[in-house]
């Protein structure tokens, strides 16, 4: 079915849910509700063959003991793909939760690692996401590395970033090389945009391609099956986004 019109949102969960292809299970953490609906959009796609678990729904995870449960699943193999944010992020895919400034003395100071280095280090494929983009968060070197995104060749590790989506772009990781490559530019940006918000170099194809759209019927299950099971777990995202929901009955 052909193109259509959609909003960023509605392209970024497209995207990524073509990356989550070939995970058993989709683990989203807190706040998190654009990856979240990429993530139910591939378990609709793979008939229900997809394990996906929000954490922040009771509804949309069959966790019984939160983090603990998280971190334990993870150690046993049992979870593909996770996503990680930071405050900073930077070319070597450090991720920085903690703060601005030097440590402990940081002029800004953020909620915390939590278990991001450790989920970095063990889970398969992670995907880095931050919905801005911009020189402040895409840095040449992040302050504090709450979780290093490459570790030394004798080092254990069969996690770690496998791309970074925004609001300009989607990157992919080259784990070799320790550096990101540019996939694709969303529709309306250009690469000279994505150059002037990015505080790192990044590797290049010849021809950087435009992130495809949705099609229509992804569009139609984005905005009406996927809509309403996120509403579960993100309320607010889905009332405001696609106008469905408890929140939006009750506006309406």
């Amino acid at each position: 079915m052909s193109e259509a019109r959609c909003q960023l949102e509605e392209l970024l969960i497209d995207a990524i849910a073509r990356l989550l292809h070939g995970s058993r299970h989709v683990a989203v953490g807190m706040a998190s509700p654009i990856p979240g609906s990429a993530a139910l959009l591939r378990r609709h796609e793979t008939a229900g063959e997809t394990r996906v678990s929000i954490l922040q729904s009771s509804r949309l995870n069959s966790f019984t003991d939160g983090g603990t449960e998280v971190f334990d699943l993870a150690a046993q193999g049992r979870i593909d793909t996770f996503f990680l944010s930071g405050g900073q992020i930077d070319g070597a895919g450090n991720v920085n939760l903690v703060g601005v400034g030097d440590y402990p003395q940081q002029k800004v100071r953020w909620s915390g690692s939590f278990g991001s280095a450790y989920l970095y280090f063990i889970i398969p494929k992670v995907i880095l996401f931050r919905l801005e983009h911009t020189r402040r968060v895409m840095v040449p070197q992040v302050d504090f590395i709450s979780a290093p995104g490459t570790s030394p060749p004798e080092v254990y590790r069969p996690g770690g970033p496998q791309a970074l989506i925004t609001n300009l772009c989607l990157f992919a990781f080259d784990v070799d090389r320790g550096r990101f490559r540019l996939v694709s530019v969303h529709p309306g940006h250009s690469l000279e945009e994505v150059r002037d918000n990015t505080g790192f170099d990044f590797d290049l194809p010849e021809t950087v391609p435009e992130t495809p759209l949705p099609s229509a019927s992804t569009l139609a299950l984005i905005r009406g099956p996927i809509a309403e099971q996120i509403a579960a777990a993100y309320p607010r995202f889905a009332a405001d986004v696609f106008g469905v929901g408890p929140l939006a009955r009750e506006a309406g």
